[in-house]
């Protein structure tokens, strides 16, 4: 862990309850004393506290300083994901998160299947776990968008990721890209991409939703 996670890191005095609690006292066995570092996920601010008590569910922090330490990638990137099986997007996102992407829109395409329901407040929880473990001092930031033509408008520049042999290069500048959901997307809104827009992978291999957003950031991002 690079941190802890606090909404409050920056008061004067905090208290560590749960299973932040559990996990410093009871499973690192921190004591009186220790200097613990901590951020809002809201600021650039990493924060310096120092342990003053400790009773048997939750223990007393006071603030001894903080510094502007600002952990984010050189570039933004925003993907415009289709949506697929939460539980897959849950298994991945936490290595998007990691990987530097700056924004998630979830769009509901053609072929999402309609009984898929998002849960924003389970997938912060998993970001918050990311974040506290790769460092990143700001949290991905995560959107919803009604269909493709609506991501679109909002960021008109977007390229999408399909079959092409235009490939995908580091080198490309691409602050937005579409990824379909297993199947792709619809010949209507593949149309609503210039051809120059349209990039692929350097593979034969038919990658899953979830490989392909994953290979997409790494080579935009690293």
């Amino acid at each position: 862990m690079q941190y802890l996670y606090n909404i409050d890191s920056g008061k004067d005095s905090i208290v560590i309850q749960g299973d932040s609690y559990r996990y410093l006292f009871k499973v690192r066995r921190l004591n009186s004393d220790s200097i613990l570092e901590l951020r809002n996920l809201k600021d650039k601010n990493l924060y310096l506290y120092r342990v003053v008590s400790i009773d048997k569910k939750s223990a007393t922090l006071a603030l001894i300083g903080s510094e502007e330490k600002e952990v984010k990638p050189a570039k933004d990137l925003t993907i415009g994901w289709c949506i697929i099986d939460p539980k897959i997007i849950e298994k991945n996102i936490a290595s998007l998160n990691e990987i530097g992407v700056s924004k998630i829109v979830f769009i509901k395409c053609a072929y999402s299947q309609a009984n898929f329901k998002i849960t924003q407040d389970r997938l912060n929880k998993i970001l918050i776990n990311s974040s506290q473990q790769c460092g990143r001092s700001s949290l991905m930031s995560l959107e919803f968008s009604n269909s493709i033509a609506d991501f679109l408008r909002q960021y008109p520049n977007s390229y999408l990721l399909d079959f092409s042999e235009t490939k995908l290069e580091s080198n490309l500048d691409i602050n937005s890209i579409v990824i379909g959901c297993e199947g792709g997307i619809s010949k209507d809104e593949r149309a609503l991409f210039k051809q120059e827009k349209t990039v692929g992978l350097n593979t034969p291999q038919i990658l899953k939703s979830e490989s392909a957003a994953i290979s997409v950031a790494a080579k935009i991002l690293l």
